[in-house]
């Protein structure tokens, strides 16, 4: 069983691996920054970047192909779920706002959706075409169960800017950031656990409420 791992670094360099070890360049067709790549098999995926860039590939990344984004913001985050449903995050930094662009078709077309917030988003993970995550600056975090059309602010019990976020389903996440802040939800986002660490071991767990109702927000 071959394993396909993609490492993007600043300068648009991609590699990729089919035995977990032995690293081979390919060629991206652009010098600068990407950030993030989704694979939602081992021949297509998605990588985006500094300035709106957006490189999609079908043939497990011999060839990537420039996609319109709409916007030359920077891009931090892309998830796919399937070869045409993805979202994609990031900044724009003339005001930090987040950005939020989303495809149901590959690609093809990216549109605009509102975030409802004014930070900023480094990361976004998908378990189905309906429900999803985003996070970024000041500790935002924010959810949607109908694929981006609302997104509803979660509280995360931090203020530190959170870069990465992974669900495993529409209840079990993952959400890391700076200064080693690890956060975990079993119920969607509804309530987060902070691992509170020193010297990189876990010691507690703190439990942070996420609403004065739980049950205005509860994943299905």
């Amino acid at each position: 069983m071959q394993i396909m791992v993609l490492l993007l670094v600043i300068n648009g360099t991609i590699l990729r691996t089919t035995n977990g070890g032995i690293w081979t360049s390919q060629t991206s067709g652009t010098t600068i920054g990407l950030y993030a790549v989704s694979f939602t098999d081992a021949n297509n995926g998605t990588t985006v970047g500094e300035n709106g860039t957006i490189l999609r590939t079908t043939n497990g990344g011999l060839d990537w192909v420039s996609q319109t984004s709409g916007t030359t913001d920077n891009l931090y985050g892309v998830c796919f779920t399937d070869l045409n449903n993805g979202t994609v995050v990031g900044i724009d930094w003339s005001n930090i706002t987040g950005v939020i662009l989303r495809t149901t078709d590959g690609g093809q077309n990216w549109i605009t959706q509102s975030s409802g917030i004014i930070n900023g988003l480094y990361g976004v993970s998908f378990t189905d075409v309906n429900n999803g995550t985003a996070v970024g600056i000041g500790g935002t975090i924010l959810g949607t169960t109908d694929g981006g059309v609302n997104w509803i602010s979660q509280i995360s019990g931090t203020n530190y800017p959170l870069l990465g976020v992974s669900f495993i389903d529409a209840n079990n996440g993952t959400a890391v950031g700076y200064n080693g802040i690890i956060l975990h939800t079993t119920n969607g986002g509804v309530t987060f656990l902070e691992e509170e660490q020193i010297d990189g071991i876990p010691t507690e767990y703190n439990l942070t409420q996420n609403f004065p109702n739980p049950f205005n927000r509860v994943r299905k």
